[in-house]
C-alpha cells in the first residue's frame, strides 16, 4: 500500500464519521472501518463518489425508501446496501 493511499483511505474514513447526520455517520463511518482497506483504488473511487451524495439520498437508498440510480449502483453501494453496522464481521 503506498503512502498516498494511505492517506486517501484516512480522508475517506474521517468523510464517513464526519456527514452531519448522526444515522449515515455511524453507517457510513462502521461501513469504512470494516471494508476502506481492502478496496482496490478503483472501488476508492466509487466510494468517493458515494460520499459526495447528499445524506438524505444516501439513507434513501440504504434503507431501500428509494432505488439506486443507475449512476451509483455499483458493487461498492451494493455492499453498502447490505451492510449492518452491528452484525458480526463477516469471514
Amino acid at each position: 500500500m503506498t503512502d498516498d493511499t494511505d492517506i486517501r483511505r484516512k480522508r475517506l474514513r474521517f468523510r464517513s464519521w464526519h456527514r452531519g447526520t448522526k444515522e449515515i455517520d455511524l453507517v457510513l463511518g462502521n461501513f469504512a472501518d470494516r471494508h476502506l482497506d481492502g478496496f482496490s483504488p478503483a472501488q476508492l473511487d466509487r466510494y468517493e463518489r458515494i460520499l459526495d451524495c447528499e445524506d438524505v439520498d444516501l439513507w434513501s437508498w440504504i434503507v431501500g425508501r428509494a432505488a439506486v440510480p443507475p449512476e451509483q449502483d455499483t458493487d461498492v453501494m451494493r455492499l453498502l446496501t447490505q451492510f449492518r453496522p452491528g452484525t458480526a464481521r463477516a469471514s
